[in-house]
């Protein structure tokens, strides 16, 4: 049986704010490639951010009133793009840093979109689903200014759904006086939604995992891999990478973590989860806490959870050969420059995890022109998406000798810059 380590202090020098974070991986990048200082201050702040307080008639018949916020950071290249999370950490620091990693995300596979973010501090968990509609539509409606098909598209993040873009594309279309599916990406398919949607994320993580098995000369067919985070993208990743011939050994969620080294069944482990609500429990494993998981030795490791996971409390104990960022933000800079330096490939989770906006500007595209594809299709474009950006990327750190998430940001910057001076500042 496994058990974590007694954890350390972290130390109080190290910065776990995810917008400073953000913003410190980015004056990086602009440095190494030269940013003027002009266009580096025009590329650090969000152009719009709006902060709501949302009253809400819950079901005893009280009234609750929530915080949320909408941040828009670039519209350099095209509409903002970027999801809306329901949880009780939700922060305005926290929105701002994912509206800023979507631009870079979605300049890094070349879609023409600029990044946003979204979110309210709540606990869905907690809360009925007329409560939930409610807290929906009210948001919807103090958005609906600043959003729409060619201004500011929302998505699903944590803890939202497709449910949830269904009531907001309801509620916008009603105020507008007629449908638009296309305001949002992640409905369900009968409502204008994409096929391959909701494995996109995992997906595209996959051919990223695959395009870094490559150039690091492992054989995915045989790597062992250890996940930490079995929701939407975590669960789906151990399904694709396992049937890609990898051996999951290890999985988590937020109530447990389970470790078999043989490899575990994950057709099995997901009715487990859904049978049961956590992979706690689970056959023929051992208990194994998030924390442990992280420092197991294996091949590949993919933090499909939250933030701030790999941090200078633990990453002397990190022992994969790839670390493939599913979720946002779970590498600290300062643990990313010591994995640099140990040889350590991070795929940075702005192109990990960039399948799924890629195929929400593919539902967008198909919105628009009222002209559906079928998933083999969708799954042939993500492929190409996702292996040409990791190409890239992977150019680009070679190109100023960086690490990958540095060359991901230049490459980002670059393409965003371009496009912010041939626009010019007007007025």
């Amino acid at each position: 049986m496994a058990t974590a380590r007694v954890p350390v202090p972290i130390s109080t020098s190290e910065e776990l704010n995810p917008f400073r974070i953000a913003m410190r991986q980015f004056d990086t990048a602009a440095e190494k490639c030269g940013l003027e200082p002009g266009l580096r201050e025009v590329l650090r702040r969000p152009r719009r951010a709006l902060s709501l307080s949302l009253p809400v008639k819950m079901d005893d018949g009280s009234i609750r009133v929530f915080e949320g916020f909408r941040v828009q950071h670039s519209n350099a290249r095209g509409p903002c793009k970027g999801g809306i999370r329901y949880h009780p950490n939700v922060t305005y620091d926290e929105v701002k840093a994912l509206a800023s990693w979507m631009t870079w995300k979605c300049a890094i596979v070349n879609i023409p979109f600029g990044g946003a973010k979204g979110g309210i501090v709540c606990d869905p968990r907690r809360m009925s689903k007329d409560e939930l509609e409610r807290l929906t539509r009210r948001y919807a409606y103090e958005i609906s200014p600043i959003i729409g098909p060619h201004q500011d598209i929302p998505a699903p993040d944590v803890y939202t759904d497709s449910q949830v873009m269904a009531w907001i594309m309801d509620t916008y279309s009603m105020t507008h006086g007629a449908s638009s599916p296309s305001v949002v990406t992640g409905k369900p398919t009968f409502l204008g939604g994409s096929f391959g949607r909701n494995e996109a994320t995992a997906r595209g993580c996959l051919f990223v995992i695959r395009s870094a098995c490559e150039v690091t000369g492992i054989k995915l067919n045989r790597a062992t891999v250890a996940i930490q985070g079995f929701g939407n993208a975590g669960a789906i990743a151990a399904e694709l990478v396992g049937q890609a011939g990898a051996t999951i050994i290890a999985v988590s969620d937020s109530r447990a973590g389970i470790l078999n080294r043989a490899g575990l069944d994950v057709a099995a482990l997901m009715e487990h989860k859904v049978k049961t609500g956590s992979v706690a429990g689970f056959p023929n494993s051992d208990p194994i806490s998030s924390e442990a998981l992280l420092e197991l030795q294996c091949d590949i490791l993919i933090p499909a959870a939250l933030e701030n996971q790999i941090t200078l409390e633990n990453v002397d104990h990190i022992k994969a050969r790839i670390i493939a960022e599913a979720a946002n933000g779970p590498t600290t800079p300062d643990a990313d420059s010591i994995l640099h330096q140990r040889g350590v490939m991070v795929i940075p989770d702005i192109l990990a995890n960039a399948g799924g906006v890629t195929v929400s500007y593919f539902e967008w595209v198909q919105d628009l022109q009222e002209l559906f594809w079928d998933e083999d299709d969708v799954n042939r474009r993500l492929e190409r998406v996702m292996v040409k950006a990791f190409s890239d990327v992977h150019a680009t750190a070679k190109k100023y000798n960086v690490d990958m998430r540095t060359g991901a940001y230049i490459l980002a910057i670059d393409r965003v810059a371009t496009a912010t001076r041939s626009r010019g500042i007007w007025p």
